[in-house]
């Protein structure tokens, strides 16, 4: 899929970014800089351990950087003067487990969070979830509880919580790791259908196929680093570096 946004306004920009552990002799990240704007779909690929799950967490500060700012619509997220609760409410984030709240029902755990921190009332946030279930297929699960439910659509349910909090940007921390290889499919489905919604999505995956069809750009990191960005035709039929070629060769 591609989507002309070059004029679209910068949502995230990240500069200089660092990230170095307590204990560890490299950097996570050393010297991360991209810009993410509003309506891409930017995948971040690459071998275990190059940065890309610090990389995503720390675009809403669930990491810390050591160096270097993120600026999220104009405001310095690093700078501890910025309420970063303020700004995490406009960035929905999906992780490879699902973190729901397994006392609660769907409805409950969908709704929970835009009448604390939005306002919403019970019914106008039950509404807003309703429709939502109802796109991802879930609409009979709403009085279920998260162990009735196979792990497919408890990520679903991840994401519909996400949503329901009407975000700017997702975030999705290898959101199909987790799951048996017949539930992929209907999770990349509903991802598929919010990029074809122009959603601003950052996406860390291994799904390489699912990279290609819906990506408007690929980030390839390697060492803390991002070696390589392009559009998905050109990041796999032209590869520039010999790092990228490399790990192509041994995935496709």
């Amino acid at each position: 899929m591609t989507t002309n946004v070059a004029d679209e306004k910068v949502l995230i920009s990240v500069n200089g970014l660092k990230k170095k552990f307590d204990g560890m002799e490299n950097h996570a990240l050393n010297g991360v800089s991209t810009e993410i704007r509003q309506g891409e779909v930017v995948f971040v690929v690459g071998p275990s351990g190059s940065g890309k799950s610090t990389f995503l967490r720390c675009l809403n500060l669930l990491e810390e950087p050591t160096d270097g700012t993120i600026l999220f619509e104009g405001v310095d997220i690093t700078d501890k003067k910025n309420d970063i609760n303020l700004h995490r409410r406009k960035i929905g984030m999906v992780f490879q487990q699902f973190n729901l709240f397994p006392h609660m029902t769907v409805m409950r755990n969908l709704t929970i969070a835009p009448m604390k921190l939005l306002g919403l009332s019970k019914e106008e946030a039950e509404k807003n979830a309703s429709e939502l279930l109802e796109r991802v297929g879930l609409a009979n699960r709403a009085d279920a509880y998260p162990n009735q439910l196979s792990g497919g659509q408890k990520q679903r349910i991840a994401i519909v919580r996400a949503l329901c909090m009407k975000p700017d940007v997702m975030l999705f921390d290898e959101p199909t790791s987790a799951l048996d290889p017949e539930m992929v499919g209907e999770v990349l489905n509903v991802m598929r259908e919010l990029a074809e919604d122009n959603m601003t999505m950052v996406v860390v995956t291994h799904e390489m196929a699912f990279a290609k069809e819906v990506a408007t750009r690929i980030l390839f990191m390697a060492d803390g680093q991002i070696v390589e960005e392009n559009p998905p035709e050109e990041f796999f039929n032209n590869p520039k570096s010999d790092r990228l070629k490399s790990f192509l060769s041994k995935i496709i």
